[in-house]
């Protein structure tokens, strides 16, 4: 198996979900065959979402050169950032580093495409097809995510519609990410409720859960069957990346 560099702390229990998340999904029978992980969890990380809004990069930028170069130096042989606003920058990120970062948005897309939803990772993606054709992909995510086209752009290379919510279902997801998740508080599932419910008016085939904090709202309730958590796709490729056998 080889090591797994982790850009991490953005948010920190985003963060330390993800490490849960692998540890469980990956088939071990002892301490011996888990996955060896350098984990940097850089939660004094400039606001991705601030950052794309203001135009402010440098900063952000500096920290991510720094983090992805010191896992290199650490013998890393691929690396998560379990932060989907943080992939507006992945370009950048990755000329940083001769180490192949796992870009969360595109697999997640082609998850989605492919008929996963929430907990049912156990298909081959480059085979398995849906039994209906997936033409209208919902965006669950921060204001970077959405107003910077990060899925977007993954969405219109893959030939499907993209769909974010309203400005006022937007509005609620961002209060369940910073005011609820980010602060420490349980989330009130009314506004997840009323986004998803949205997104099926909107006739969406596929919601992607397209922020780390999001995941963690599987803690209190189930979610939706057409739900695909990005952060479960990122967990399972971490886990296949790294030559370790993924289990449900």
């Amino acid at each position: 198996m080889e090591k797994l560099g982790v850009i991490g702390g953005m948010g920190a229990e985003a963060t330390s979900y993800y490490y849960d998340q692998v540890v469980r999904h990956t088939a071990a029978a002892c301490d011996q065959e888990h996955i060896d992980m350098v984990v940097l969890s850089k939660s004094t990380m400039p606001d991705r979402t601030l950052a794309i809004k203001t135009g402010e990069h440098a900063k952000l930028l500096a920290t991510m050169k720094e983090c992805a170069q010191a896992l290199e130096s650490l013998g890393c042989a691929h690396i998560a950032i379990p932060c989907n606003t943080s992939h507006y920058f992945y370009d950048q990120i990755q000329s940083f580093t001769k180490v192949p970062i796992i870009h969360m948005p595109r697999e997640s897309v082609r998850y989605a495409l492919a008929g996963a939803v929430m907990g049912e990772c156990e298909f081959d993606p480059n085979l398995s097809m849906p039994s209906e054709p997936v033409r209208k992909i919902g965006i669950m995510g921060t204001d970077g995510t959405v107003g910077a086209g990060v899925y977007g752009r993954e969405c219109e290379a893959a030939g499907v519609e993209v769909v974010y919510p309203s400005e006022k279902r937007q509005a609620d997801v961002m209060s369940l990410i910073y005011d609820d998740v980010k602060a420490g508080r349980e989330p009130d599932m009314d506004k997840f409720d009323r986004v998803m419910w949205e997104f099926a008016r909107s006739g969406c085939d596929r919601v992607i859960l397209a922020c780390t904090e999001l995941s963690v709202l599987q803690k209190y309730r189930e979610m939706p069957e057409i739900t695909l958590d990005a952060m479960d796709v990122l967990v399972r490729e971490s886990i296949i990346r790294s030559g370790a056998p993924y289990r449900l």
